[in-house]
């Protein structure tokens, strides 16, 4: 039986991609995830004490996710059974949770259940697995690309250890290509080759940390010079010559892995904030490009850039909130690809602008003390008296009209405590602003007299 499930799966890898054939056998031949899979890291240690506990894998496709529950199953000499969850129900899930106590209570053996996808889970079928995850019947290995800590269930994932995976760097994509290259069971070892590296160098680049799409890549440029059936066969029909042209042919345009609605959005759009709120025009405008390729809405992006105006350049450059609001119109007019120009000058005329947030922390610190402290009221002689009976209340007497003073600027009190909730800094137009208070304050009371203010100013 063992020699005719060898014999199958022989057959089967002979006629899978090079991304599955090449797919590490030993932990020593995993590239990348060395934060927590080198010598001594968590992961590592875990398996090599045979303490593993369920795991979520958390990160962008091609990163090895999958072939790490592969390893993990090897290393703990378990059963490996893989599912994918947008494609199984209740039902399956029971049955397999219950394949996998009779196999622990006939011969002691383990189960890792491999879930791809585990976010696309319901509530009911999360559930289903947390009583055996947490008595350890079977040792779960859910993989997603969507943050675990919005995604899956809290008490699933409170029994899971979280690792989240990084994209592969360039090295370890071309560690992995010259390996494909050379290896004769699994790869093209068998046939002749003439690569550049600088076709290698194209594919570490524009793979953008996902293995599979190089090793894609490289299946595509052999397959395209070999005769039918040859290239799988590891027979040579003369030598494979691959150079930077070809390689560019082999690999599709990248697909930026971009979720408009999940972390990829968020992380994009705080990036892009901070760059900007930051003063780098630079990394500004490349976080603009990168959300705009991968096809964020424009209008988004302007209502941000539009926030950002206030936020954190405010007084420091009156001008800021106006080209906001023109970039945001013309944005809404034109649409894209055009608006890709708008939204350009817009974020490094942000960037490059002087910065201050006092505007935002009067409101904010304002915004607070109305929520959280007494109500004050207004004081009687800043009261509307408009209307008949007014004075009998008192309202708007006392009140003194600015105009009337020098400088337009008059002493009184208008708030009726001592608090201070704007204070302008030293940089661009808000300088100007805080030399302007300075002066009012040295200013002082006037002594002049007090004419009445006209009847529409009280």
């Amino acid at each position: 039986m063992d020699l005719f499930k060898e014999s199958r799966q022989k057959n089967l890898s002979r006629v899978a991609p090079l991304a599955v054939r090449m797919r590490p056998k030993t932990l020593d031949e995993f590239a990348g995830q060395q934060h927590f899979l080198g010598q001594g890291k968590l992961l590592r240690r875990m398996l090599e004490a045979d303490r593993l506990t369920s795991v979520i894998f958390y990160g962008p496709p091609g990163t090895g996710k999958t072939t790490l529950a592969q390893l993990i199953a090897i290393y703990t000499k378990s059963e490996f059974v893989e599912m994918n969850a947008a494609s199984v129900g209740v039902k399956e899930v029971r049955a397999i949770l219950d394949a996998a106590k009779e196999r622990l209570a006939a011969g002691g053996q383990r189960t890792v259940l491999f879930l791809d996808e585990i976010h696309r889970f319901n509530r009911a079928q999360q559930d289903i697995l947390l009583s055996d995850v947490e008595d350890g019947l079977i040792l779960l290995v859910g993989a997603t690309t969507e943050n675990p800590f919005f995604a899956v269930n809290s008490p699933l994932v409170s029994r899971s250890q979280i690792f989240q995976f990084s994209p592969l760097s360039e090295d370890d994509i071309r560690l992995l290509v010259r390996r494909a290259i050379s290896d004769k069971d699994r790869g093209f070892g068998n046939l002749q080759f003439e690569i550049s590296d600088q076709a290698i160098d194209l594919w570490a680049t524009k793979s953008d940390g996902d293995a599979r799409r190089a090793l894609m890549a490289l299946e595509v440029a052999v397959l395209s010079q070999q005769k039918e059936g040859n290239a799988k066969e590891g027979i040579s029909n003369g030598p494979i010559k691959i150079d930077l042209d070809v390689a560019e042919q082999s690999i599709q345009r990248k697909a930026i892995v971009y979720d408009g609605t999940g972390d990829e959005h968020y992380d994009a759009a705080s990036a892009l904030i901070k760059s900007t709120r930051g003063s780098d025009p630079d990394a500004a405008v490349y976080w603009l490009a990168r959300m705009l390729e991968a096809g964020e809405d424009p209008r988004f992006i302007a209502r941000r850039i539009a926030i950002l105006a206030s936020e954190d350049i405010g007084n420091a450059d009156p001008r800021a909130i106006s080209v906001a609001a023109a970039a945001f119109d013309i944005v809404e007019k034109i649409g894209m690809p055009e608006a890709q120009l708008t939204l350009s000058q817009a974020v490094i005329y942000m960037a490059t602008a002087p910065k201050s947030n006092a505007s935002a922390m009067a409101i904010w610190q304002a915004a607070k003390d109305v929520k959280d402290g007494r109500t004050l009221p207004v004081p009687k002689h800043l009261k509307d008296a408009h209307y008949q009976g007014a004075k009998r209340l008192g309202h708007g007497q006392g009140y003194r009209y600015a105009h009337n003073f020098p400088g337009g600027i008059v002493e009184q009190d208008y708030l009726g405590v001592d608090k201070v909730y704007y204070d302008p800094v030293d940089r661009g137009y808000e300088a100007e602003i805080r030399e302007r208070m300075e002066r009012r304050a040295e200013q002082g009371e006037t002594s002049l007299p007090q004419p009445d203010p006209p009847a529409d100013e009280t």
